[in-house]
């Protein structure tokens, strides 16, 4: 065999060895998050709800008004589609006003949630806790995963995860790849690379966004279901109950006995995410049935600024305004949007963030 063909083989051994053991080399190779990117990693399964609910269609379309975008007037259609929008809708009074796919995704195409899986495991929280699976939002952390007492998570409570105000060290930075985000994200071993989280400032100080103050939710509720999958459980809460029209799923660390990354990467279509905001737009109440506690929504949802918190930011919900709307968040531009005073909700998915959506949506609301 000549050197050249032996150093190719050697090479593409290595760089595949790299890819299936190492995140640094699925870093290398994914180079960054996509919305393609529910196929490279394992996953628990969702099954579609045996009873399904479906959105009415309206008699008549309402299309948005147009819009200005660098510098050109647009249609919505063109406007959605040139910043890299693959779905869109505009839900009001259970009926869809407008929907609009692109790049050849449609109502059947599966878009990972990224943040917005940080909404969904708040549901969660609140139903572990309506359960008796988790006592109190005041509970430490210690309480539920001994592990980590010894970094001083004995001082951090359930209510500081949810709004942000850990004082966790983290790298937020998905560019770089020695960052904690790529290690949840691309990493093996999500349990422990959770447990060995430290603190840099003292819980309820200050707010800071971190993807792992999600993902210690997530090893919390892991070991607040004592054997019972975080997906299996949002199957029997919440996506059987709001009869969800398809599969989906959520990505897990690795196939063997993987934890779901709850801070990201919950895999499903337009429509069921809406109805996640139709669920919360209830108040947790779903055709009569009260599936996450009305108080969690509320609380979830209200403008509080006391201990350190935003503003912006409650319970894993951000809240665009202080008039009572909230979103669902993820990064490439993923949103759900609920607007109580106008019953309404937005969905928009897309391959980047391409305009300032929370300034849209408001507009939006006004139109409709």
């Amino acid at each position: 065999m000549k050197r050249n063909q032996f150093s190719f083989i050697f090479m593409a051994i290595f760089m595949l060895t790299m890819l299936s053991s190492c995140k640094f080399g699925r870093f290398i190779w994914y180079n960054f998050a996509d919305i393609d990117d529910y196929k490279i990693f394992p996953t628990r399964e969702l099954q579609a709800s045996t009873k399904p609910f479906t959105f009415y269609t309206a008699s008549k379309e309402l299309v948005p008004s147009n819009r200005t975008y660098e510098e050109a007037e647009l249609s919505y259609d063109n406007f959605l589609d040139q910043t890299k929008s693959v779905a869109f809708l505009v839900i009001r009074n259970d009926s869809i006003l407008y929907e609009r796919y692109f790049d050849d995704y449609d109502t059947a195409s599966i878009v990972p949630s990224f943040s917005m899986a940080k909404s969904v495991t708040s549901m969660l929280i609140g139903c572990a806790i309506d359960d008796g699976l988790i006592s109190s939002v005041q509970d430490p952390v210690s309480k539920y995963v001994p592990e980590m007492a010894k970094n001083g998570f004995d001082k951090v409570t359930i209510e500081h995860l949810l709004q942000m105000t850990s004082g966790l060290k983290f790298n937020e930075g998905y560019f770089n790849p020695f960052g904690e985000v790529a290690t949840f994200y691309y990493g093996l071993g999500l349990r422990k690379s959770t447990e060995n989280l430290k603190l840099e400032a003292e819980p309820g100080t200050r707010f800071a966004y971190a993807s792992g103050n999600t993902q210690i939710l997530g090893l919390v509720l892991d070991h607040a279901l004592a054997g019972k999958s975080i997906t299996d459980y949002l199957q029997e809460k919440i996506w059987q109950p709001v009869g969800m029209e398809y599969a989906a799923s959520w990505s897990i660390d690795q196939k063997k006995d993987g934890i779901e990354k709850t801070f990201c990467c919950l895999n499903a279509r337009a429509r069921d995410f809406a109805k996640l905001g139709r669920l919360y737009l209830h108040q947790g109440n779903w055709q009569g049935k009260q599936l996450v506690p009305a108080d969690w929504v509320k609380e979830s949802t209200r403008v509080d600024s006391t201990g350190g918190s935003s503003k912006n930011y409650q319970y894993q919900w951000w809240l665009p305004t202080q008039n009572g709307d909230f979103m669902a968040r993820g990064i490439l531009g993923q949103y759900i949007y609920v607007n109580p005073q106008k019953n309404l909700v937005i969905v928009r998915l897309g391959h980047k963030v391409g305009t300032n959506w929370s300034e849209e949506f408001v507009r939006l609301s006004d139109e409709y």
